[in-house]
């Protein structure tokens, strides 16, 4: 099993005061490692119904397409498969570094313009990677969504990207906002915890699972974390791999919402040590716990991320309100 994430050239986080909830909600996280959706999928179109595929929106690239690109919150560039490039002769760019989950890379780049959610966005210097790689033809970086908000209806099975300043539903049964903090494009929460131990989470939707890191790892098996199923390898995007430990983190804590019997792949990734969480407790959060969920809005600009709590933890939120 393997799977994929990014976190490109000098994305840095920052810490977050994320609004605590008065109750928390227990749901029982998604296990397993995911496979890479396989196919084009668009703004408010049906998933494919095969479980944790991370999703891809179509985007139109220098006025062809459309082409299938991740929604990846954890990368801070949009980057385009080298052999599209090729097909398309972009413009080259200047050459890059690449900070993959399991190092860095130095890759050409080009340039681009973009059409998503019926706004042009021009992209510079964007990473060119193997499509067979990224598992699409293109990612959509922070870079590109700065503006956006991502939403993932995984009842109705949609996806859509729209504008930041449309409106929401801010009345919805069952929806609790988390606020975080943004810096370098990417959202951080610190209002979490995994197992009773303080953690950074940062919202990952190009990872696949949670990814934990060592300073987590060690925390956790003091207690209350078993030994690892099963030994995992990692793909970063640039094409090296990391090999990890794919546990179950009994309760993970967010804003009042209560993930129960997470499954993270635990490692030493060049990620936290790049984004500077190499020393104290972290975790990107994966498409894995966000399908615990009904819905899923990450909203760039406001710096919120929004979830809406399926019917049956909608009930134990009234009980626990009662107790």
């Amino acid at each position: 099993m393997n799977m994929r994430t990014l976190a490109l050239v000098s994305a840095l986080l920052a810490s977050t005061a994320a609004t605590a909830q008065p109750v928390a909600t227990k749901l029982d996280a998604v296990a397993g490692i995911p496979a890479v959706d396989k196919t084009t999928q668009t703004q408010d179109v049906a998933f494919k119904n095969e479980g944790f595929d991370r999703m891809t929106v179509p985007v139109r690239l220098s006025g062809s397409g459309p082409y299938r690109f991740l929604v990846d919150t954890g990368a801070d560039k949009t980057a385009i498969s080298r052999q599209l490039a090729g097909q398309l002769k972009l413009v080259g760019g200047a050459a890059t570094t690449v900070h993959g989950v399991a190092g860095v890379s130095t890759v050409s780049t080009a340039n681009a313009s973009l059409e998503l959610a019926r706004k042009d966005v021009d992209v510079q210097d964007a990473p060119l990677l193997d499509s067979a790689n990224m598992g699409a033809d293109g990612i959509l970086g922070v870079d590109s969504l700065s503006s956006q908000r991502v939403m993932f209806d995984f009842e109705g099975q949609t996806m859509s990207i729209v504008p930041s300043q449309s409106a929401e539903n801010a009345k919805e049964p069952g929806a609790i906002v988390v606020q975080a903090k943004r810096k370098k494009g990417r959202l951080l929460m610190t209002d979490a915890s995994a197992n009773g131990h303080n953690v950074t989470v940062v919202v990952d939707t190009g990872a696949q699972v949670c990814i934990g890191n060592e300073a987590l790892r060690k925390k956790l098996t003091a207690r209350n974390l078993t030994d690892p199923l099963e030994k995992v390898q990692l793909m970063s995007v640039t094409g090296q791999q990391l090999s990890g430990d794919y546990m179950f983190v009994k309760e993970l804590v967010i804003g009042g919402v209560t993930l129960k019997n997470l499954a993270v792949v635990f490692t030493d990734a060049h990620a936290f040590h790049q984004l500077n969480l190499d020393r104290k407790p972290a975790l990107l959060l994966g498409m894995n716990a966000m399908r615990a969920f009904k819905k899923v809005s990450i909203d760039f600009a406001n710096r919120k991320f929004r979830v809406v709590l399926p019917e049956a933890s909608e009930l134990d939120v009234r009980l626990a309100s009662a107790t």
